[in-house]
């Protein structure tokens, strides 16, 4: 953390100090609900996109435009990291990333690299000085993000998405020492990769978590996830920035995701906002925790909801207004607009 006191409200938020009103910004807040992102992806590919510096930034600032937010999030992808550590992968219009040499094996896990950011990811840092020169005149913060060793680890293996994590789980039980060496490796990619962004200007980092949730019971978090989380978050401390600690599908363990870092827990929607920070102590900010699908319902029942979280929320300092995971596709922009006013007004002291 710096000397100096911040004076954006994400910052401020995320340091439990006192604010006009609640912040917020909206995970996947530059994507296809947006018609000028829609105009730019006919046009390029998303590697394409997010390689390129300038379509980064350009889209990175599109919602910034558009909306009354808090904080940016720099346009990226979790797993381009997986393109410099060996792996092959492709976005595949209409199914997704495939990883075409996923990792089956001792043998793989031993050719994974380890090479700089510098080397591999040196695009999307360059898209972040760019839209640093754009929002530090407006005191708008920009947020830098990369995925938990696990989620990676998950991709890598499957070869893409899963509803099962079957071959994870499959080496993670069977050879709990090449996991550990995985595991390892991409602790020092991401530790290296996070550390890079906030050099570069970032103003605070989120790692998101997004399978380990949906993939692992509690004990087998503790045993193969926890000592890894706890020490890509130790490293962040370098940063000297706000660190986001985000995952989904961990409630019922809620406390063992927190003691692993971070200055802020991020949560999903499958829990009330109050007893999620009950869980995690009210000594820690707290980011969330809208189920994005009301946003496709009327605005009375998305208000409803809205209110909900703020009143869970009570007034206390260091609540980031987001939701429980990223906006869908087919969300109006209207509503995203109402949103974000109305947060404003109906939290402002």
């Amino acid at each position: 953390m710096t000397n100096s006191e911040p004076t954006s409200r994400f910052l401020r938020a995320c340091h439990r100090l006192p604010i006009d009103t609640t912040p917020v910004w909206l995970m996947r807040q530059a994507g296809r609900y947006m018609a000028e992102y829609r105009t730019l992806r006919a046009k390029h590919s998303m590697l394409e996109m997010i390689t390129t510096p300038e379509l980064a930034a350009e889209i990175t600032l599109q919602p910034i435009e558009a909306f009354d937010l808090d904080a940016a999030i720099i346009f990226a992808d979790i797993l381009p990291p997986l393109i410099g550590m060996g792996l092959d992968l492709e976005f595949v219009p209409g199914k997704g990333p495939v990883i075409h040499n996923p990792i089956s094996s001792a043998e793989d896990i031993k050719r994974i690299l380890t090479p700089p950011t510098e080397q591999i990811l040196s695009p999307t840092l360059e898209a972040i000085k760019l839209v640093t020169q754009e929002l530090e005149p407006r005191n708008i913060p920009l947020i830098g993000f990369a995925g938990a060793p696990f989620t990676l680890a998950s991709y890598a293996i499957e070869g893409g998405g899963s509803k099962d994590y079957a071959k994870t789980k499959a080496l993670m039980y069977s050879d709990p020492a090449s996991w550990q060496l995985l595991m390892e490796k991409l602790v020092t990619v991401q530790a290296d990769y996070l550390l890079a962004q906030a050099k570069a200007g970032a103003a605070a980092l989120q790692v998101f978590d997004s399978w380990a949730g949906l993939a692992l019971g509690q004990e087998s978090y503790k045993r193969f996830v926890a000592p890894y989380n706890t020490s890509l978050f130790k490293m962040l401390r370098g940063a000297s920035v706000p660190v986001i600690n985000f995952s989904t599908g961990t409630t019922s363990y809620l406390e063992d995701v927190a003691a692993c870092g971070g200055e802020v827990i991020g949560v999903d929607f499958r829990m009330p906002l109050g007893a999620a920070w009950g869980k995690i102590g009210f000594d820690r900010a707290i980011q969330g925790n809208l189920d994005p699908m009301t946003l496709l319902a009327p605005w009375s029942e998305t208000q409803y909801h809205i209110d909900q979280v703020l009143d869970q929320a009570a007034g206390r300092p260091g609540h980031i207004f987001n939701l429980g995971h990223g906006l869908h596709k087919t969300t109006p922009v209207e509503n995203v607009r109402r949103l974000v006013d109305y947060i404003h007004v109906q939290s402002s002291n």
